[in-house]
């Protein structure tokens, strides 16, 4: 198979939107992590607080290691790109090949990091009393043995 320009000019628009994915995932554990830190100054310093705090500090981490090999995965295809353009195929290729090994071990990262915001957010739900017994007549008697 000939390797033409089109063929990493495809993986642009791919790399772009799961980089903009990635930005918004940070942004959004930005946010949180801002909320967290004024709330454990403002609290007893419990240890559930550390602990999502320490778990978001992990997920920055993940985020930040996923923008990085996005990145790398993005320049190696434009390197790609421009050796096409040389006409240096061999070049071209293992900058293809980089290229496509970058994105999948970003792909594999975010993997991760949405495993474990998930599983951090079934635990804070498992917290909340309303799971522990979900059944409508309990929260009918709650209600009534409240008044």
């Amino acid at each position: 198979m000939e390797l033409t320009i089109n063929i990493p000019a495809l993986l642009f628009p791919a790399i772009s939107l799961i980089m903009l994915a990635y930005t918004n995932r940070f942004l959004a554990l930005a946010s949180l992590v801002r909320s967290l830190k004024s709330k454990y100054e403002d609290s007893d310093k419990n240890s559930a607080l550390h602990q999502q705090i320490e778990n978001l500090r992990y997920r920055l981490r993940l985020i930040k290691n996923m923008q990085a090999f996005g990145v790398l995965s993005f320049a190696s295809c434009l390197f790609c790109m421009f050796f096409i353009y040389l006409e240096w195929n061999t070049v071209a290729e293992i900058l293809f090949a980089l290229s496509l090994i970058f994105f999948m071990i970003s792909l594999i990262i975010s993997l991760i990091e949405i495993q474990i915001s998930t599983k951090a957010l079934e635990l804070e739900l498992s917290g909340l009393e309303e799971l522990d017994n979900p059944s409508i007549v309990s929260k009918l008697k709650k209600k009534f043995d409240k008044n």
